[in-house]
């Protein structure tokens, strides 16, 4: 049946209703992102997910795959509040988080300092080119993309609500850049891969590009619904069927757990650690709800498993030597675990 918009009700929808919400929201989400951005569902499904999971995402890709216009349009179609950050080379922690100004009381004309909050201080966040800062910098916003808040002198500011941080990082391009490590690359739910698009999307965005009309983008939904249907995706339920595949998964990834398999021990330096068993299962549950369901699958799991543990797991010299991917690494430890209720790898 068809819902309509919970700001309407007067008393609180079920989760069934919330769930019907949700789906409604995400194709409506679809819907304005297909006005400018031509294909790339798979990015899109992944940031959803991520947004209604309380995630952040790192997007990787070349130049000119529409990395920025896409999370442009995501604010668009969400009355969220927006900041866009140019990382660079010279970029100070102060010029992300904010920093204290002397200001003059007119009145009395004495002297304070007055903290003027950075562009860290809205919904959400493009971090352009995070691999272009040093750590110092990075770090200033990795802090707040885990406690949510920001330390300025003896004070200690709440971030608004939902705050989810995008950030985008160019893989060819290593001249003067920083590259992220490992623990700070794990504050990220996702690692979104962006492609290039096939030949058909590519002729759809050169006729689109080279017009003179813009699309108009409507909003979809707002802070609070998105606050709401973030309380609804933590309480999908798991069978534990489901949470046993998640903790095989993530400790097959390790070389040095007792029973490891010989590839992973071949190809791999490092493996996951427990926050990416955390993610699938919250990941999962956003995802079952978007595709109308209000239980967790392994199909739920399998989707979302390759953005979860891309940037988690090392591969090796071997790996390297070997032209092995850190996809196709992924790809057969997925298919090694046992989908059976109550079977058992590690």
């Amino acid at each position: 049946m068809h819902m309509s918009d919970p700001a309407t009700r007067a008393s609180p929808p079920s989760d069934i209703e919330a769930a019907q919400y949700l789906g409604e929201v995400c194709q409506r989400l679809n819907a304005e992102l297909g006005k400018v951005i031509v294909g790339q569902q798979r990015v899109i499904e992944e940031i959803l997910i991520a947004i209604f999971a309380r995630g952040h995402c790192i997007m990787q890709g070349v130049p000119g795959l529409a990395k920025t216009l896409l999370v442009s349009t995501l604010a668009a179609a969400t009355d969220l509040t927006y900041q866009r950050i140019q990382f660079t080379p010279d970029l100070m922690p102060s010029d992300i988080t904010g920093t204290d100004v002397l200001q003059e009381d007119p009145e009395t004309g004495r002297r304070r300092f007055e903290f003027l909050k950075g562009p860290i201080f809205a919904n959400l966040l493009l971090a352009d080119e995070i691999n272009r800062t040093p750590p110092k910098t990075q770090a200033a916003l990795l802090q707040a993309m885990q406690e949510h808040q920001v330390t300025a002198g003896s004070r200690t500011l709440d971030l608004p609500k939902p705050f989810f941080c995008l950030a985008t990082q160019n893989p060819i391009e290593q001249e003067g850049t920083y590259p992220l490590p490992e623990a700070q690359l794990d504050r990220f739910m996702f690692m979104v891969m962006v492609n290039y698009p096939p030949r058909e999307d590519e002729l759809e965005v050169l006729r689109r590009t080279t017009g003179g009309a813009e699309p108009k983008i409507v909003k979809v939904i707002d802070a609070r619904r998105i606050l709401e249907l973030q309380e609804i995706v933590r309480r999908v339920p798991v069978g534990d069927h489901v949470y046993q595949f998640v903790l095989d998964l993530t400790r097959t990834t390790r070389p040095g757990e007792p029973g490891a398999s010989d590839f992973v021990r071949h190809w791999l330096s490092w493996g996951a650690g427990p926050r990416a068993g955390q993610y699938m299962i919250v990941a999962g549950k956003a995802r079952a709800l978007m595709q109308g369901r209000l239980h967790v699958t392994l199909e739920d799991i399998e989707a979302v498993a390759p953005a979860v543990l891309r940037h988690r797991i090392i591969p090796n010299f071997n790996a390297e030597a070997e032209g092995i991917s850190v996809e196709q690494i992924i790809e057969k430890i997925v298919t090694l675990i046992p989908r059976g209720k109550g079977e058992r790898l590690l």
